[in-house]
């Protein structure tokens, strides 16, 4: 397994319990190191008793945050299994949030009907759902491989047998699997202004494109309207259940602009439109009229006061950031990949589950659901990829013909990227190069697109591409970041409409002509 977060370590939980098969963790940093500790909402769930909540509410929020491009086959899967996968992690030791009488307390964040996130120290949930499932693989893991850096596929005979990679002491190796699983994460270091942590380089879905993988809906990058906005980064986050609790937003004249409880990319764009309107980089969080905010939030309450602010009298400056890759690899509902072998769970797949913007804290619960699906199906001996979930896109009929496919199937259209050839000109620094792409495609390929700053954007990721490249860790995350980035700029540019995290200001409206994914194989 490629990856040490939620659907990664999940999925090593589950192998280990079925005694079947040697399992190994292979990791560019440490176990305990995933974006999955900088979650902070919450798991959804519909958790049963006294809930007035259903799957089938749980279902119709999703869909509707997806903006057309959800595969609901992928979402029952997830709305159905997550309560069970939830209940595990409790039986394995996860300390969720309860009440005075020992009930679990549930929050309410933007796109859902009712309360139903169960959440840890307030704001704390990755960090508590990494340490549960942490302590579960290193009792069980067979072989772990840290500060390990994967470098390619290894493909032979049409199917994945492995990878190379890049290892601390300098070497690069094989490393030989019979199937690999890749649980990377995201790329949202892709902007200079993200809450995703160094690490998340896009690695696994640049290895796929590299390898003509099937990978689609790259473009819908989600942007968190609530990142603190302070020099620090990544951008510490102020959760979505303090919107849910009853924050509101205002702008630097003190007007509340928005609905706070609406989809993340809603906010986002009214967030940006209004930054752009008043020529500021900041809006405000108005926390002050929340009841006992220390003890609902106390690592946010910590936080902030490190930073001389006080949430029960200061309003709180926030701007969006790079929140979460919607897309990703294609997988079946199984995690099987177009590639045999090759399987993909969490951040950096892409399911069918989120469509063009993800609800609020489904994350978690995908990799909690997804990542044990993969590893069952591989126990029962499956190979290559069946037509549902996302992957029916790629095998469910004529790929320029959505029609073709079955009622209620999302369509696709693929693209073919040409490989960019080095010049042989100077050789960048990675450093310095990472951050002018960074601020280059928040400027250009951020919030808000049009033609002309896509166009700008692309012309910077090709610059990156073609220049030589170093082996150093810095160099092989930067060429990733370009890699992913470019496909994002391409789909992003195809896709002349508005739709979930995707805003063109050119297109301003949904069209029906796009309901389709756009697929690079």
């Amino acid at each position: 397994m490629l990856g040490s977060g939620v659907a990664g370590l999940s999925a090593a939980v589950r192998a280990a319990e079925t005694h079947r098969m040697r399992v190994g963790v292979l990791t560019k940093g440490e176990l305990p190191q995933a974006t999955t500790r900088w979650a902070q909402g919450g798991v959804a769930a519909v958790l049963g008793g006294n809930d007035p909540d259903s799957t089938d509410l749980h279902l119709a929020d999703t869909l509707a945050a997806g903006a057309g491009l959800c595969d609901a086959e992928a979402v029952r899967v997830l709305v159905d299994e997550g309560p069970a996968r939830v209940n595990e992690l409790i039986a394995m030791g996860a300390m969720f949030d309860r009440d005075a009488h020992g009930e679990l307390e549930l929050a309410r964040e933007g796109g859902h009907s009712l309360h139903r996130i169960v959440h840890a120290g307030g704001s704390a949930t990755g960090a508590e759902v990494e340490r549960a499932l942490v302590e579960a693989v290193q009792a069980t893991m067979a072989v772990l491989h840290e500060h390990a850096f994967a470098l390619e596929l290894i493909v032979e005979a049409g199917r994945c047998q492995g990878v190379t990679a890049l290892f601390s002491d300098g070497t690069v190796r094989e490393v030989r699997a019979t199937n690999v699983l890749v649980t990377t994460g995201g790329a949202g270091q892709l902007y200079a202004v993200t809450t995703n942590p160094l690490e998340a380089t896009g690695d696994g879905i640049a290895m796929a494109l590299r390898a003509g993988v099937a990978v689609a809906d790259i473009e819908f990058t989600q942007f968190h309207p609530t990142a603190l906005s302070v020099e620090s980064m990544p951008r510490p986050l102020l959760t979505e259940a303090l919107r849910g609790h009853g924050a509101i937003l205002r702008d630097t004249t003190g007007e509340r602009f928005v609905d706070e409880l609406q989809p993340r990319d809603v906010v986002s764009r009214a967030s940006t439109r209004r930054m752009l309107e008043l020529g500021v980089d900041h809006v405000f969080l108005d926390a002050t009229g929340l009841d006992a905010f220390d003890q609902r939030f106390p690592n946010i309450a910590a936080e902030l006061r490190g930073l001389g602010l006080d949430p029960s009298r200061d309003w709180l400056p926030v701007s969006p950031a790079a929140h979460y890759t919607c897309g990703g690899i294609v997988t079946d509902l199984n995690g099987a990949s177009s590639l045999p072998g090759l399987w993909a769970a969490g951040e950096v797949s892409c399911s069918g589950v989120h469509g063009a913007n993800r609800l609020a804290s489904n994350s978690l619960l995908e990799g909690m659901v997804f990542g044990p699906r993969a590893v069952e199906a591989i126990e029962v001996g499956r190979v290559g990829p069946e037509a549902t979930g996302a992957m029916r896109t790629v095998m469910g009929g004529d790929p320029d013909r959505s029609e073709a496919l079955p009622p209620g199937v999302i369509g696709g259209r693929f693209i073919r990227l040409e490989k960019v050839t080095p010049s042989g000109g100077t050789d960048l620094d990675a450093a310095s190069a990472r951050l002018e792409m960074q601020r280059e495609l928040t400027a250009h390929a951020g919030v808000l697109r049009d033609a002309a700053s896509l166009d700008k954007a692309l012309g910077t990721v090709n610059g990156v591409l073609a220049a030589n490249r170093g082996d150093s860790v810095a160099d092989h995350e930067l060429h990733n970041l370009a890699t992913v980035g470019r496909a994002a700029v391409v789909a992003a540019a195809r896709r002349e409409e508005s739709r979930g995290a995707h805003t063109r200001e050119d297109f301003p409206e949904l069209s029906s002509d796009f309901a389709h994914r756009f697929v690079f194989a």
